[in-house]
């Protein structure tokens, strides 16, 4: 089992900064078909001038489940099946505890769980009819346990990672394979407007790097940095009250 490589039809959301602007540039370097899909399309055909051979611009809203489903019509036309589908769309936004916005979870549960749920949805046939099919999520490390101020993101980010968890079981008898990610904090146009520590930050390439060797592996999680997600995961499993504690100082 490898990465997607040559002759390989993938579609990438969320492909137009971040992790996935570079993971659509890796993936294209070693010669996949990139779908490569986000809301703008100036910023998708920059990035398909990079490799025209490539990556095939198809500009669409996740949040719109008529548009996601138009979009994969559109691959099943031009390109008969998917190989592996890469649902990285997301946003990002944190919660002000004394001032509960209930407009912003519904912002980030649409477009982070509902958004990979239409993806799903349009993706799932064309993957049964391609080679090898392998279905991918992005979820983050948030899953794990609840971090300050992350409430709607972290909230999300876990009903993703129990969404593949799920599909992983019900789709175990089928050849489609079933991977979800889940990064820590990654130097991204996102996160440098975080204005608090991000511990063990790494670079976009180095989770990028990351990410290859999971989906090389088909890893069902490819948690990354190790530390980092290891940390959570053992501070998830503290008595309430003391998790309670040594998160709370990391907001005072």
């Amino acid at each position: 089992m490898t990465a997607p490589t040559k002759g390989t039809r993938v579609w990438l959301t969320g492909a137009t900064s971040g992790i996935g602007e570079a993971l659509a540039l890796e993936l294209a370097d070693r010669g996949a078909t990139v779908i490569a899909s986000g809301r703008t399309m100036s910023a998708l055909l920059a990035l398909q001038a990079q490799y025209p051979d490539n990556i095939v611009p198809l500009a669409v809203d996740v949040g719109d489940k008529e548009a996601v489903a138009n979009a994969a019509q559109e691959i099943d036309q031009r390109f008969g099946a998917l190989d592996c589908a890469i649902l990285n769309a997301g946003i990002c936004e944190y919660v002000d505890v004394q001032d509960i916005d209930s407009d912003l979870f519904e912002r980030v549960m649409h477009v982070n769980f509902m958004g990979t749920v239409y993806c799903i949805d349009a993706a799932l046939p064309l993957l049964r009819k391609g080679n090898s099919p392998h279905l991918v999520g992005m979820s983050s490390t948030a899953a794990y346990a609840g971090l300050p101020r992350a409430e709607a993101y972290g909230a999300s980010k876990a009903a993703v990672r129990y969404l593949f968890q799920s599909l992983d079981v019900d789709m175990s008898g089928e050849e489609v394979d079933v991977s979800v990610i889940l990064p820590g904090f990654v130097k991204t146009p996102l996160t440098d407007k975080n204005d608090f520590p991000m511990p063990m930050r790494i670079t976009v390439d180095e989770a990028v790097a990351a990410i290859i060797k999971g989906l090389e592996k088909r890893q069902r999680e490819i948690a990354f940095p190790f530390s980092f997600a290891l940390g959570l995961r053992i501070a998830a499993r503290l008595p309430d009250a003391l998790r309670t504690k040594l998160f709370a100082r990391m907001v005072t």
